[in-house]
């Protein structure tokens, strides 16, 4: 048995906080500039310019990439060997969020009530998800998610009889939906399976996924190449003022799921999809 001082979550996730809004991955940059490299059309070329200057300037003057620096949703893998000491896990992790939110002058954008607001200040509670797996170490991922792109999402509970085919046609029509809602080019999180609950965070999963890997099972890697396909065919373009890139990627998560239900979620992300990992 491992012990871990929560103390040490605290200053990893200040750590995250900030790094996750100031830069973005390389595989969304990357994903980026390939895309502008395809646009033929002036004003796309232009908004797509533009974004790549915005996160240029972010990482030279580290400042965010966005003015909503979204909420923290904070990612541990646990080791099932793993005792963590020294305080409250939840209070921890809050912490650290309180204090990069501080730290690094970011946007504190949660209220304390759904119904009745009230802005809570320092940007908590951290929407917390956790996962014990083998193991003495602790994987830690911020992924601030701005709500822009966060309101475009949606979960259907399908019938078997919907079929694959079903399942298609809800992504098209979710990212139809959202337009240029969610500031494009967007990333596509798409989860199929589990429960209500479970099939919304396998997609909320999927946006944590690097752009630039695919499922393992090929089925499901070749179905989303053909979706991210048929989404930039929409011609919502940069921005939603047309092109040939609606979304930069598409992934798909999977679980298996009860014989009566086929469950499927989309979680619309902006361009700016951060996040931040590291292990201790």
């Amino acid at each position: 048995m491992r012990e871990v001082e929560v103390s040490r979550l605290t200053d990893v996730i200040e750590k995250l906080c900030i790094e996750a809004n100031e830069h973005l991955p390389e595989d969304v940059k990357c994903a980026i500039k390939t895309c502008r490299a395809c646009e033929d059309g002036e004003i796309a070329k232009g908004v797509l310019d533009n974004i790549i200057e915005n996160f240029d300037i972010a990482d030279r003057e580290n400042v965010p990439i966005c003015q909503d620096t979204g909420m923290a949703c904070v990612f541990l893998e646990i080791g099932q060997d793993v005792h963590f000491v020294g305080g409250n896990l939840a209070d921890a992790i809050n912490e650290g969020v309180r204090r990069g939110y501080d730290k690094g002058y970011l946007r504190k954008s949660v209220v304390k009530d759904p119904v009745r607001r009230g802005n809570t200040g320092d940007n908590t509670p951290a929407m917390i998800y956790t996962e014990i797996v083998p193991g003495d170490q602790v994987k830690i991922t911020v992924g601030p998610k701005g709500f822009g792109s966060e309101n475009m999402s949606q979960i259907r509970m399908f019938k078997p009889s919907a079929g694959l085919q079903g399942i298609k046609d809800f992504i098209l029509e979710v990212v139809e939906t959202a337009g240029p809602n969610p500031c494009p080019p967007m990333v596509v999180g798409v989860g199929i399976g589990g429960t209500f609950d479970k099939c919304a965070l396998l997609a909320k999963k999927a946006l944590m996924r690097p752009l630039d890997t695919q499922n393992p099972d090929p089925f499901y890697a070749d179905l989303e190449k053909e979706m991210l396909e048929k989404v930039n065919k929409l011609g919502i373009g940069p921005q939603g003022f047309g092109g040939k890139t609606t979304a930069i990627g598409l992934n798909i998560e999977t679980m298996p799921t009860h014989i009566a239900g086929m469950p499927c979620a989309v979680n619309i992300n902006c361009h700016v999809t951060r996040h931040k990992s590291e292990v201790i």
